[in-house]
């Protein structure tokens, strides 16, 4: 983690409002209402909250956070930057308790409601099929906790939450909460978000034997016999990402509802998609949640205790 705490948008919240408006606004302030680009005039006054803009073109009033997962929230914008740098800088993630020791908040609940609405921030938004171009795009499942009034039945993974993951080798991942794992959901998921012209590598879990996914190639490897490279042919990509992310949920966040295993699936895919390998530092990584707050919102429910985890 290399965030530095003293950082004015961290501690002041008019240094936190300018730094927020860059970033959202580059080329001036747009109007949400009329989408008019350099239109506004900052209101000023005594009763004026700072932040406030008034559009010349519709002349109706506008802040920064209009539109974003910051919308009416009483959060200080300040706590929000810092919240969102300590959540990207964090490489296994920061549990709602931490951040709520950290900020300073008076309610774990408001600290936990939070995280999730940074998650939403950093899930992407229009992102091209894996494997564009030829590329090779490895494919793997993972069972991770306990489905809720599941019991264990054997030796199976009925009871466990389900989650795919794609991986574009040198590039992204995109992970996928399913309910079943089945050839159906596989081919589905395959089909939305790996190209035609991708190559695909998978092991020789049942609902991949017959191939036939509608990629330029698939080839498998065959775990079950100690088989785990031949050629191109593996899927320790995955395997690497997925030893980053169950430590994560096992050892940081711990207990994980599976109405909400799809965002921490978004967070972890995020800080790959944007680790140090692909250029990106703790900074920029940070810089990107925060632009990616905007068409976003995740409107406020009080949660009950089963939604807490």
């Amino acid at each position: 983690m290399s965030v530095d705490l003293t950082d004015p948008i961290f501690t002041d919240e008019e240094a936190a409002r300018k730094h927020f408006e860059a970033l959202r606004w580059p080329n001036g302030p747009v109007c949400p209402h009329c989408e008019a680009v350099d239109q506004a005039t900052e209101m000023k006054g005594k009763t004026t909250r700072p932040g406030l803009y008034k559009c010349r073109a519709c002349a109706k009033p506008f802040t920064a956070t209009i539109g974003t997962v910051y919308e009416r929230s009483h959060i200080p914008l300040h706590k929000w930057l810092l919240a969102t740098h300590l959540l990207c800088s964090s490489k296994k993630g920061m549990s709602a308790h931490q951040l709520f020791r950290m900020l300073g908040f008076g309610s774990y609940r408001t600290a936990w409601f939070m995280a999730h609405r940074i998650r939403e921030a950093m899930k992407p938004v229009g992102d091209a099929p894996l494997g564009s171009g030829g590329g090779i795009v490895e494919a793997d499942e993972t069972y991770i906790g306990r489905k809720k009034g599941v019991e264990k039945k054997g030796g199976g993974f009925g009871h466990k939450m389900k989650v795919m993951s794609l991986v574009e080798r040198g590039g992204n991942v995109r992970s996928v909460v399913m309910d079943k794992v089945t050839r159906k959901e596989v081919e589905r998921v395959i089909s939305e978000n790996v190209a035609k012209e991708a190559h695909l590598r998978t092991d020789t879990a049942q609902y991949y034997i017959k191939g036939g996914f509608g990629t330029a190639s698939h080839e498998m490897v065959n775990h079950y016999a100690g088989e785990y490279v031949r050629g191109d042919a593996h899927t320790n990509t995955l395997e690497g990402f997925y030893s980053v992310f169950k430590r994560g949920m096992k050892g940081v966040y711990q207990h994980c509802g599976e109405q909400h295993l799809h965002r921490y699936a978004v967070e972890f895919d995020f800080r790959y998609n944007t680790r140090t390998a692909t250029g990106h530092n703790d900074t920029d990584r940070a810089t990107k949640a925060i632009k990616g707050v905007a068409g976003k919102r995740l409107t406020y429910r009080q949660p009950d205790s089963a939604d807490l985890h």
